[in-house]
């Protein structure tokens, strides 16, 4: 007598089971799952298991298949040869072509298909497609990648033609912070940070806000006359680590400068140096420090005579502005605390600016200034001849020393 065996199957249930369990497996460990699932359920079980698992008969018959091979056939995850071709192998000559869209040299390239249009990988998989190399953008990027290539911004470093005692000033500048440094006198690094719109301006950077609900501000950048600019002059004490900021309405002038010089010193220079005679300044070769600027040398010999102090100056040279430690040490940081934060008023500007510290310690002072400084003053030669300026043997444009009066 012969019994037939009815083994029902249900493929909904067999079909959640191996959802779940193949995607946490490797393919080899798939391949196993699938085999022993089929081989148990005998025949029929090609088609039933092919079918809950969404592959192919094939692939499952040779799962089957593999369940009979010794152990020492088992060393490998994927078959030697087994899966999709690389790109590359498909296609040899798909990355010299990609590379040839990429290389900076094809910017200029009348020939080049992307001359006037972004490198993105979406154009750059547009561009192989249409010469008969058709890639995906997915593609496109894993292969740049694999090359060294990454997404890179316009770098600010070409500085132009430098000045051929460019090299010899910043050793010069370097050795009179170090003596000052070393006998516990002030050095200071000064400069003008970049003019600010104040009222209802869109403001660089972002910040945390809740969801969907961006600050609103004005679609224009039109200044109104009003109000007019913040003009913030910076004082950076590089032996304290510790900033002075006046936050000016009125002209970016010498005057300006050498008040904020002044109220510094009046306010922290002086109970922080209270033995010191002298005082360095770094300044930039232009602006309203610049070293041709005739009133910031007058200015300056007014403090001198003021203050009792000693005042040199050296200059950095011409286009190295950025070197000028005042920009990195608190500037930077004074941009990065209020960036995405409109400049609503003088006085949030000031607020702004005092509450910038960084982890190394930095702290800022920071106060409005209201007073008026005309622009246009003129300084007569007799002016210039009267000062108690000492301009040093290097660089004398550069480098030189206001005295007070004995």
């Amino acid at each position: 007598m012969v019994i037939l065996v009815v083994v029902v199957v249900d493929e909904e249930v067999l079909a959640r089971k191996l959802a779940a369990v193949l995607p946490r497996l490797s393919e080899r460990e798939r391949r196993v799952v699938l085999g022993a699932e089929a081989r148990a359920l005998g025949r029929g079980g090609v088609g039933v298991v092919a079918r809950a698992a969404g592959v192919s008969r094939p692939t499952v018959t040779k799962a089957v298949a593999e369940l009979d091979q010794p152990d020492a056939a088992w060393g490998r995850v994927r078959r030697r040869g087994g899966g999709r071709k690389r790109a590359t192998d498909k296609d040899p000559g798909l990355l010299v072509a990609l590379e040839a869209l990429v290389a900076p040299a094809t910017r200029g390239d009348p020939e080049s298909p992307l001359r006037w249009t972004s490198k993105s990988t979406r154009q750059l998989a547009d561009a192989l497609t249409a010469a008969g190399q058709p890639i995906s953008y997915h593609t496109v990027g894993e292969l740049l990648r694999g090359q060294g290539y990454s997404l890179q911004a316009n770098a600010k470093t070409v500085e132009g033609r430098q000045h051929p005692d460019r090299d010899a000033q910043f050793h010069y500048l370097s050795a009179q912070v170090r003596a000052h440094l070393d006998a516990g006198d002030p050095v200071v690094s000064v400069d003008t940070k970049k003019k600010e719109l104040v009222g209802d301006y869109k403001n660089a950077g972002r910040e945390w806000q809740p969801k969907g609900e961006p600050v609103a501000v004005g679609v224009h950048d039109f200044p109104d006359p009003a109000v007019g600019k913040a003009i913030p002059y910076g004082v950076y004490d590089v032996g304290a680590n510790a900033g002075w900021v006046s936050v000016g309405r009125d002209h970016d002038t010498a005057a300006f400068a050498v008040a904020t010089l002044r109220s510094w010193w009046t306010t922290v220079g002086r109970p922080t140096y209270p033995d010191s005679g002298r005082l360095l300044i770094c300044a930039d070769s232009g602006g309203s420090n610049g070293a041709r600027l005739r009133l910031w040398k007058v200015e300056l010999a007014a403090l001198a005579a003021d203050t009792g102090l000693t005042i040199t100056v050296c200059h950095l040279p011409p286009g190295t502005s950025k070197w000028n430690k005042i920009e990195h040490r608190l500037f930077s940081h004074i941009s990065m605390n209020w960036r995405g934060r409109p400049l609503t008023s003088h006085e949030v500007v000031v607020d702004l600016i005092a509450a910038t510290t960084t982890r190394e310690g930095l702290t800022v002072h920071a106060q409005l200034d209201d007073a008026s400084y005309p622009k246009g003053v003129k300084i007569t030669d007799q002016q210039m001849a009267a000062l108690p300026l000492q301009r040093h043997e290097f660089h004398s444009d550069w480098n030189y020393t206001l005295t007070p009066p004995k």
